[in-house]
């Protein structure tokens, strides 16, 4: 193959096209999956396009599954409900020591802008899902990532110290009040969203599990950097009212979390992906958005 993929990932790629004859479509394929193109050779995952009697997307893990914490099991389990549900496309197959994945293609339609009320129904129907066993434990996944990042000499010195300490005063106020939990994708980034057939669909749900709904808003408006119209329109179009000022409270506390994960999933890395003064600017963000919270927490 002609593609540039790592060695080690084409591999995978070609192990897995291999098992085309258990790979769960109906009708059954007939001919071997061939490659059409990379899609996102990501920092994560690699995603390529191939094509037998229809398209499909074969996802090959960039990382290690188990040590950021992933469950392949839970999000095939999750693909398949949220599948029937018409929120994601059709899982045919998953391979966990391979690290890959197999689900119908979804063609994007031309525009992709996604209105927020779109967002906000798809966030309402995800939250409507079944329950499942795994659960999001925000504490565990800080101290998974702080661990990586401490092995790898990128500590930050007393920087990562001081935020840490405040968003571990932050998880201990907001466990005197355990949220309710439903079903969340986590990490319903605009990137993760697609239209394609005139639907807002999720994808890559890799982060799937049992959270607060008010994490999972935390990332769409903080990740895709909403504005405050796009910020309130999101709330209100999933409340179908205004949010109160302990919902906010909340959220502001969710959102400081999300930052921190993020800036600290970054510096985890095997290797640097950002730009120069990227960290710093995420780091600032997190910054200010922790002295509001515990500002508001302590009045």
């Amino acid at each position: 193959m002609t593609f540039a993929l790592p060695r080690n990932i084409q591999l995978k790629l070609e192990q897995t096209l291999a098992q085309w004859c258990h790979w769960h479509c109906v009708p059954a394929l007939t001919s071997a999956p061939e490659v059409v193109r990379v899609l996102t050779p990501g920092v994560s995952n690699f995603s390529v396009l191939v094509q037998a009697e229809q398209h499909f997307v074969v996802r090959i893990d960039g990382l290690n599954a188990s040590t950021h914490g992933l469950s392949r099991q839970t999000e095939w389990r999750t693909l398949e409900v949220a599948h029937r549900a018409g929120l994601a496309p059709a899982p045919r197959y998953c391979n966990p020591e391979l690290g890959s994945l197999v689900c119908d293609y979804l063609a994007p339609d031309e525009s992709q802008v996604s209105p927020v009320a779109d967002v906000a129904r798809l966030l309402r129907a995800i939250h409507r899902l079944p329950a499942r066993h795994h659960r999001l434990d925000l504490g565990e996944r800080i101290l998974r990532y702080e661990k990586q990042i401490e092995h790898r000499g990128r500590a930050r010195g007393d920087e990562l110290r001081h935020y840490h300490r405040k968003v571990a005063a932050l998880l201990q106020a907001m466990s005197q009040q355990p949220p309710a939990m439903v079903l969340c994708h986590n990490d319903l980034l605009r990137a993760n969203r697609i239209y394609s057939g005139g639907r807002l669909w999720a994808i890559d749900w890799e982060y799937a599990a049992m959270a607060s709904p008010w994490y999972d808003i935390a990332v769409v408006i903080n990740g895709d950097s909403l504005s405050t119209s796009d910020t309130e329109a999101l709330l209100d179009a999933y409340l179908g009212r205004a949010p109160d000022e302990t919902e906010r409270h909340v959220l502001h506390q969710y959102g400081c979390i999300y930052r921190y994960l993020e800036l600290l999933w970054y510096l985890a890395l095997d290797k640097p992906v950002l730009g120069p003064g990227a960290i710093e600017e995420k780091s600032s963000a997190l910054s200010n958005m922790l002295n509001g919270a515990l500002s508001s927490h302590e009045s």
